[in-house]
């Protein structure tokens, strides 16, 4: 008989596309498993105010395609207070729940390690995020759609750029990462990318347009994370126009088109993946794990070392951004 016999679900921060895949295959490897689903509204949020509802194979119907989570989301500060926290937890138990699922970023985890740290309840993460910045998994649910959904932006963008020898910057998400910003920029052609962890200076900056005027390229694409060191692309723009008053430049902020929109292939079995073995998982009594995916394989990595990478981008894509630009 299996011991655990119900389990809780709830997406955690921003939002990304792939988590409604996720949900989807938690909830039917647990049916499979005789294992009740109860699904928590607005994450640790709806913790906290027992906000629940059961989750059958029906309810999951027609997701896997949808982006955003039909959970809905939240960021929760008080969460991380002791108080609230023991009322979660009665609620967790009130509802006779044996395991939660958690599926969010670096600020998710650090909530539901603390929480399993402090309550006897088995808790299992599955990372949820555009950024792609987890410790513990080659890819997050969110980031295939996220950089699909920049380049295709992009490449209407240029149209416009060549049209009329412009240089657009175009900023994309990434407050610590520059991930988003490193493959979309590679995979557009773009003259220039900036992100948090690399310094590139106004002088680079300007030398590198330089260099491609003389080389007879009237428009560029330059992608700025928005978290680089010199500033969102607005002020980037603003700093090298005037630097070079002669050139045209515009600015684009794509925003949050990037969190939404249907995931793409590789996001929803990503997802289901991760969503399936979370669930197996919880019935092997494993506890405080990131389920993630290493070199094609399934990897569980400890919820305290599941936490955001900060300066390690793989070199050789830096460096060819700026080869392949030539």
């Amino acid at each position: 008989m299996n011991k655990i016999q119900r389990i809780a679900v709830l997406t955690s921060g921003g939002d990304a596309p792939g988590m409604n895949a996720a949900l989807r295959a938690i909830v039917r490897t647990a049916a499979y498993h005789n294992i009740e689903t109860i699904g928590v509204y607005n994450g640790y949020e709806g913790l906290i105010d027992n906000n629940f509802i059961l989750m059958g194979t029906s309810f999951v119907s027609n997701i896997i395609q949808r982006g955003g989570t039909i959970l809905r989301s939240a960021r929760s500060q008080r969460f991380f207070e002791k108080g609230y926290q023991e009322k979660a937890f009665r609620h967790l138990k009130d509802a006779n729940i044996d395991g939660l699922i958690v599926i969010g970023g670096d600020g998710s985890f650090r909530g539901l390690n603390e929480f399993c740290n402090h309550f006897p309840i088995l808790g299992i993460g599955i990372p949820g995020t555009i950024d792609n910045d987890m410790i513990g998994t080659d890819y997050t649910i969110g980031y295939d759609t996220a950089i699909n959904t920049v380049v295709d932006a992009v490449d209407k963008i240029r149209d416009t750029a060549y049209s009329h020898n412009r240089i657009f910057f175009v900023e994309v998400m990434g407050r610590d990462a520059g991930l988003i910003a490193l493959r979309a920029g590679i995979a557009v052609g773009a003259e220039g990318v900036l992100i948090p962890e690399t310094v590139t200076t106004l002088d680079d900056l300007t030398y590198d347009l330089i260099t491609n005027r003389r080389m007879n390229k009237s428009s560029g694409i330059i992608i700025v994370s928005e978290g680089d060191e010199l500033g969102g692309a607005v002020e980037v723009a603003k700093k090298i126009q005037e630097r070079l008053p002669d050139f045209e430049f515009r600015v684009t902020i794509l925003g949050h088109i990037q969190r939404g929109g249907a995931p793409s292939c590789m996001d929803r079995v990503r997802a289901s993946t991760m969503g399936h073995h979370s669930v197996l998982r919880l019935i092997d009594g494993h506890n405080k794990e990131m389920v993630g995916i290493i070199n094609n394989k399934v990897s569980f990595t400890p919820l305290e070392n599941a936490v955001k990478h900060h300066q390690k981008v793989p070199q050789h894509l830096v460096d060819m951004i700026r080869i392949l630009a030539f």
